[in-house]
């Protein structure tokens, strides 16, 4: 297997650049060709990501947080080279729904656990979803969500180290004054109407936001995406939709629109951003589309097989 290693130095609340180099020489112990290379600036991860396909690497390996894998699924979509993580990041959510086990400096030992999962892996191909143009694995988010992020990225590392508190201290203080929004969602040319605080369009099943369960039942190649429409005029209803979803009751309220499709157009009555894996992408007006079985990664057998719609065995790419 021959694999280019991208790593965000910058990614993540701790250095792992020596832990990266012990999993460089253990891939290489067990036949790989590893390539180290190091970001320095954003977009870089998309520009080494489409030279690794050039180049004819079979795997682009990721050491970084869900933007770099964001900028990794941009320069790969369309491409054979497959793609594959080692979470070294702060929310890693793209790792966690996987069942990959995260890097900490109380567990400096995961990083080979999951490297070890690479080398037993499987090669899938899976959906991406398209805001505007921009590629996105997990999830874009338009509204509520994507103020918070505008508020806090990029973060400093001091502040990574504190995990998900100061998103959520900001999202309890931009929620307090956020509004709901005159907004038409067009589902496949089926209208929704209504003030929204949030729309979430999921490509994956768990972990929005770092802790929830959003979308259970949603595939990863099944060429489309989990659409959810929260309906509000303000703070209450947000509250109320946390409340919802933390009981797991949120599909039968009747301010939570849920519905799959593989185009959803969103107007709103005045602008507002846009995050697609945790990176504001713009402002509405917007277009998302599902790319189906655009991308190739490299899924270790910790992979829940709930995620796809397909079963196969294990075994080496």
């Amino acid at each position: 297997m021959r694999a280019s290693l991208i790593h965000n130095p910058v990614a993540g609340p701790w250095d792992a650049q020596r832990a990266l180099k012990r999993i460089s020489s253990f891939l290489e112990e067990r036949g790989w060709s590893v390539e180290l290379q190091l970001t320095e600036k954003p977009g870089d991860a998309t520009r080494l990501a489409r030279e690794s396909a050039r180049a004819g690497c079979d795997v682009a390996i990721v050491a970084g947080g869900d933007g770099t894998v964001n900028e990794v699924v941009n320069g790969l979509v369309g491409a054979e080279t497959a793609m594959a993580v080692l979470p070294v990041g702060t929310g890693n959510v793209w790792a966690k729904q996987l069942n990959i086990p995260t890097h900490t400096l109380t567990h400096p030992f995961r990083l080979q656990e999951t490297a070890a999962g690479l080398v037993e892996g499987t090669i899938r191909a899976i959906d991406v979803g398209q805001a505007n143009g921009r590629y996105f694995l997990c999830w874009a988010g338009i509204g509520l969500d994507a103020k918070v992020t505008t508020e806090m990225e990029p973060r400093q590392r001091h502040t990574k180290r504190l995990g998900a508190l100061p998103y959520a201290i900001a999202a309890v203080l931009i929620a307090r004054d956020f509004k709901g929004v005159r907004t038409r969602v067009l589902l496949d040319g089926k209208v929704v109407r209504g003030r929204t605080l949030l729309i979430l369009v999921s490509n994956i099943q768990q972990y929005y936001g770092g802790l929830f369960e959003i979308a259970p039942s949603a595939k990863v190649d099944d060429g489309l995406l989990d659409v959810f429409v929260f309906k509000g005029l303000g703070f209450q209803y947000t509250v109320r939709h946390l409340l919802k979803i933390l009981s797991q009751r949120y599909l039968q309220d009747p301010q939570i629109v849920h519905r799959q499709a593989k185009q959803v157009e969103v107007l709103t009555e005045y602008t507002l951003p846009i995050q697609a894996d945790g990176d504001v992408v713009g402002d509405t007006p917007v277009t998302l589309k599902v790319a189906p079985l655009a991308l190739r990664i490299l899924a270790p057998p910790s992979a829940p097989s709930s995620l796809f719609t397909s079963t196969i065995g294990k075994g080496s790419p």
